[in-house]
C-alpha cells in the first residue's frame, strides 16, 4: 500500500474509533476533488457542496462499520456516484457542464510551451471545450460518471467498478461506449 492509502485507512481506523480531528483531516484532504467531481457529475456548485457534505455525513454515520478491505477514496466515490445518481435520476432538468481537459479526452496536440497562444487559437480551444462539455453532457448518466472518474479524477477501472458498484467489464463497456460516441460527436474538434 502507498502511504497516502495507508493513511487514510488509519485516519478513518481512527475516526472509528471517536478521533473526530482524524475525520477533519480526510475531510480536508478530499473535500477538494470530491466536491470537483459532484459538480462535474450534476453541474450546479450548490447542489455539489450539499451533495459532499451528505457523502462525509454518511462516512462518519458509517465509520462503525468501516473495514480497509478496499481504498478509502473507492468507498468514498462509491458513496459519492450513488449520491450522484441518484440526484440526476431524481432531477430531470437542464444542467450546466463543467469542461474536461479536451487535450487528454481527445488527445490532441498541446500548445507548444515556448508559443503563447493567439487569441483565435484561444476563441477556437474555448469553443471546442464548450462542444466538449455538451458532448459530456448528452452521455448517459453512468457513461458520463465513468469518464469523469477515468479522465479527471484518474481513477483505476477497478476503483470506478467499486466506486459504481459494477464489474470491470461493466465499466470497460459503459468507457468504450462513452468514448466511440465523443470520438464521432467531436471528430471534427480533432481533425
Amino acid at each position: 500500500m502507498t502511504p497516502a492509502i495507508e493513511m487514510d485507512s488509519d485516519l478513518m481506523l481512527r475516526v472509528k474509533g471517536g478521533d473526530i480531528r482524524c475525520f477533519e483531516n480526510l475531510l480536508e484532504r478530499h473535500r477538494t476533488p470530491l466536491v470537483h467531481f459532484l459538480y462535474r457529475m450534476v453541474h450546479n456548485h450548490a447542489v455539489a457542496e450539499e451533495l459532499a457534505q451528505e457523502v462525509f455525513l454518511r462516512v462518519y454515520c458509517s465509520r462503525e462499520n468501516y473495514k480497509p478491505s478496499a481504498k478509502f477514496t473507492t468507498w468514498l466515490y462509491r458513496i459519492a456516484t450513488n449520491l450522484a445518481l441518484n440526484w440526476l435520476r431524481d432531477k430531470k432538468h437542464e444542467r450546466m457542464q463543467e469542461s474536461l481537459d479536451a487535450v487528454t479526452l481527445l488527445g490532441l496536440r498541446r500548445q507548444m510551451a515556448d508559443r503563447t497562444p493567439s487569441v483565435h487559437q484561444n476563441m477556437l480551444k474555448r469553443e471546442y471545450m464548450e462542444e466538449i462539455k455538451q458532448a459530456i453532457g448528452t452521455l448517459p448518466d453512468r457513461q458520463k460518471a465513468a469518464v469523469l472518474m477515468h479522465k479527471y479524477d484518474e481513477l483505476d477501472y477497478w476503483q470506478i467498478a467499486d466506486a459504481m458498484g459494477c464489474s470491470m467489464t461493466t465499466v470497460k463497456a459503459l468507457l468504450f461506449r462513452a468514448y466511440t460516441t465523443l470520438r464521432t460527436r467531436l471528430a471534427h474538434v480533432a481533425a
